[in-house]
């Protein structure tokens, strides 16, 4: 079966994480997405460690299936070129500080007065205009404003980060939610648009239940650490060998639990009778399960756990994942070959359907410029003006490659 976003072209203008990952979704669905590098350097990304072999783990995190060119952007030579390749795309992706791609003539409303057919993906850190408008967007930063960290971390710890970029994956996530809503937009209409998002937009749309707490209630939550903000008992809970989370979310679960761990007479404790009363006595609560718990390993009593429905697990490091049998059996890491790597193993795209039965992952990451001279001879450009632009160092062309008159 043919990738969902075959024969979709995607001029990629993204750096850093959030643009790379929405523009790596795409390319994971089938679209044909050309990532363009400022010369000399490229992305940013490329100097973040660490470095396997001098590459940076940042930058083969969200670039595969991608092809890669190196342009001159101080060069107007170098932003003409963007300007044919975006006339001739479906998608252009940009996560660059507002106003930035309008200064370089490379706008929305530019480029969709020529290509009225464009959709135009752009990341922002605030928002385009407003008060902020104007701010960088940092993930951390984001992640503080929109009030995230003030409800992860521990009373005593206060805010803590979530352990991954989450403002950057969340707000590449909603940007490719929005480019397939607008092919599919553009398929009845026969017109593109712009779709925009935000560091802070994509986090506060993840606030869920805590934020309609406050929008409902007036409650400001405050950070719970690993216990359930409304739920008791739920979350994490010291065993033999280590930490165990647990979830008895319903009535019968509970009811499970404590036969499982042999504490019937809390069924009638007047501090456990319901939800409510085990919420304002967690604390009694969870040194009560743990003396019981601490009688066997966390794994034994997840074996245990689950068989009778309650759900259960243990905190893993990311050794124990990858070397996870379920996580091996769900596919969740696929191997590609890299020119100066090798076998080069990374984490797969997490959905499952018939188009990706051989694999989600198809090429790694390009190498900088890598495709230049391929991806700009399907664009129209001569073989012999390429290699003007070349010489005047307006492209560059990873290798000893040369340009192809037959393309």
């Amino acid at each position: 079966m043919a990738l969902p976003l075959a024969g979709i072209k995607v001029v990629d203008l993204t750096r850093a994480l959030s643009g790379p990952f929405c523009s790596m979704i795409l390319a994971d669905l089938g679209a044909d997405v050309i990532k363009v590098e400022p010369m000399p350097s490229g992305d940013m990304v490329r100097t973040w460690g660490p470095f396997d072999h001098d590459i940076s783990a940042y930058y083969l995190s969200a670039n595969r299936n991608k092809r890669g060119i190196a342009v001159n952007f101080r060069d107007e030579r170098g932003l003409e070129l963007i300007r044919k390749m975006s006339h001739g795309a479906d998608v252009v992706v940009e996560n660059f500080k507002s106003g930035v791609m309008e200064n370089m003539g490379l706008g929305y409303d530019s480029l969709s007065a020529v290509n009225p057919k464009l959709i135009f993906g752009s990341i922002t850190g605030f928002g385009r205009d407003g008060p902020m408008g104007n701010y960088p967007g940092f993930d951390q930063i984001a992640q503080g404003y929109s009030g995230l960290m003030s409800l992860t971390g521990q009373a005593k710890t206060g805010p803590t980060r979530v352990g991954t970029a989450i403002g950057d994956l969340t707000s590449g996530m909603w940007t490719a939610i929005g480019i397939l809503s607008a092919l599919f937009s553009r398929q009845q209409s026969g017109r593109g648009q712009c779709v925009e998002t935000s560091l802070l937009a994509s986090l506060v749309g993840l606030l869920s239940v805590q934020g309609q707490r406050y929008l409902s209630l007036g409650e400001i939550p405050e950070p719970t650490g690993n216990v359930h903000p409304v739920i008791a008992p739920y979350g994490v809970f010291e065993t033999r060998d280590g930490p165990l989370n647990i979830a008895p979310a319903t009535p019968d679960m509970w009811i499970s639990l404590c036969k499982l761990l042999e504490l019937e007479a809390l069924l009638d404790d007047s501090r456990f009778i319901d939800n409510q009363a085990r919420m304002h006595h967690r604390d009694e609560l969870r040194v009560i399960i743990e003396s019981r718990l601490k009688q066997r390993t966390k794994m034994e009593w997840t074996e245990a756990m689950t068989a009778l429905g309650i759900p259960a697990g243990p905190i893993n490091n990311l050794s124990d994942v990858f070397n996870d049998p379920q996580v091996l059996h769900c596919r969740l890491v696929e191997e590609v070959q890299h020119p100066l790597l090798g076998a080069l193993k990374q984490v797969a795209n997490p959905i499952r359907m018939e188009a990706f039965k051989d694999g989600s992952i198809r090429t790694p990451p390009p190498m900088l410029g890598e495709h230049t001279y391929e991806v700009l001879a399907e664009f129209g450009f001569a073989p012999d003006h390429l290699q003007q632009l070349s010489t005047d160092g307006v492209i560059g062309q990873y290798g000893n490659a040369q340009p192809r008159s037959d393309i």
